[in-house]
């Protein structure tokens, strides 16, 4: 209950502020373990995900400085955070992280760990492609286009909504590292390829670190010769 609350809240203050449009939503699985990895440009960006996907078992790692934010620190525990320490490894919160997506729930989560300050993609970290591939689920790309916090502040100074689209990619499965294989070569292959994915949804501008990778020019093509 209290989190249909809480979506409730998000859906309204979203539509007062933002125009935002959900795109390919019937690639989302409706059920079942899933870990939705999304670009990180602002602070709205998790919000999205409750105000675009219609399930109720997300998990929501948040780092623990925003625990006790006026705001932030109510919302997320309202929506069931998992207050995450950003500076130790936190193997508790992973151990209920894995526990949870065996039981089916969803993992909202951004490769990229922190918000972009060049307002376009930043190096993915392999930690969440290692939890999909542990868990044995899939990995749903999505592209968040439009939540830069500059230009969301800049908008409601003057009292304009923030034009924002969402784009959910196919869903896909990575196995973990065999053995004999060099393991931290394969979990950076893995994340590129979901980064590539990510940035194959957004326009050029936002291609950040991946602009010129071979991956992302494959998937390109491949779009292109879709239309």
């Amino acid at each position: 209950m209290i989190i249909k609350i809480a979506r409730f809240l998000i859906r309204f203050v979203l539509n007062i502020i933002t125009k935002t449009e959900i795109h390919n939503y019937e690639n989302v699985p409706n059920g079942g373990g899933l870990v939705i990895a999304s670009n990180h440009l602002g602070r709205l960006d998790a919000a999205l995900i409750y105000y675009g996907f219609h399930r109720d078992d997300f998990i929501l790692p948040v780092a623990e400085k925003y625990e006790h934010h006026p705001l932030f620190g109510p919302l997320g525990n309202a929506l069931g955070a998992l207050w995450i320490d950003r500076f130790n490894p936190d193997v508790s919160a992973l151990r209920e992280i894995m526990q949870r997506i065996k039981r089916g729930h969803a993992l909202i989560i951004a490769p990229e760990g922190t918000r972009s300050k060049t307002e376009a993609l930043q190096d993915g970290k392999p930690g969440v492609v290692f939890i999909a591939a542990k868990a044995g689920v899939q990995i749903l790309p999505v592209a968040i286009i439009g939540t830069e916090d500059r230009i969301v502040k800049e908008n409601l100074k003057h009292l304009r909504r923030s034009t924002i689209d969402v784009y959910a990619g196919k869903p896909f499965m990575l196995a973990s590292p065999k053995p004999g294989q060099d393991r931290e070569k394969v979990l950076r292959e893995q994340t590129d390829e979901l980064m590539c994915r990510i940035a194959a949804m957004m326009p050029e501008k936002y291609h950040g670190v991946y602009a010129n990778h071979p991956r992302l020019k494959e998937l390109l093509r491949e779009k292109e010769q879709n239309i």
